[in-house]
């Protein structure tokens, strides 16, 4: 993970560069996203503003988000109809999804995506802006949970 604080000073400058208005709120956001360990959606953002700053509007935490997606500075992670962002590790990389707990883990392995993204590109003439690839299983805490209470996979993988 970037030290936070180069972090924050990252996502700061690029929103000044853009002429946003850094208000209170977005620079909080910044602020946040510069330390976020996991892959937080932006209501789970909003959320953590909204103790610090009452008035501060979902609208303006969806649009900075935005502002940084376009930007490259924040990838977004859809998963199941919603978004999640990571503010740390702004580029393409995979993601494992537990089927039991929904926790997002990044996979740091190194991928050969542009040697497949070429050949894509040229069977299908289609150009690649981003891809997205990301493993559902079971992660080791749900794992644990399962053998230690007795359950067995088939009632967790079919819930």
């Amino acid at each position: 993970m970037t030290d936070p604080e180069t972090r924050y000073k990252e996502l700061v400058d690029i929103l000044q560069k853009k002429g946003t208005r850094l208000t209170s709120h977005r620079v909080a956001l910044a602020r946040l996203l510069s330390v976020s360990e996991g892959h937080p959606n932006a209501s789970t953002l909003y959320l953590k503003l909204q103790t610090q700053f009452p008035t501060i509007s979902l609208a303006t935490v969806y649009k900075t988000l935005a502002l940084l997606k376009e930007n490259g500075e924040v990838l977004e992670i859809v998963l199941q109809g919603d978004s999640h962002f990571d503010g740390n590790k702004p580029y393409s990389h995979p993601h494992l999804v537990c089927s039991v707990c929904h926790q997002i883990y990044d996979a740091d392995e190194p991928l050969i995506t542009g040697l497949l993204e070429k050949e894509i590109e040229g069977k299908y003439s289609f150009k690649i802006q981003r891809h997205q690839i990301v493993y559902y299983g079971i992660c080791q805490d749900c794992q644990n949970k399962t053998s230690s209470d007795g359950s067995d996979r088939k009632g967790i993988d079919s819930e």
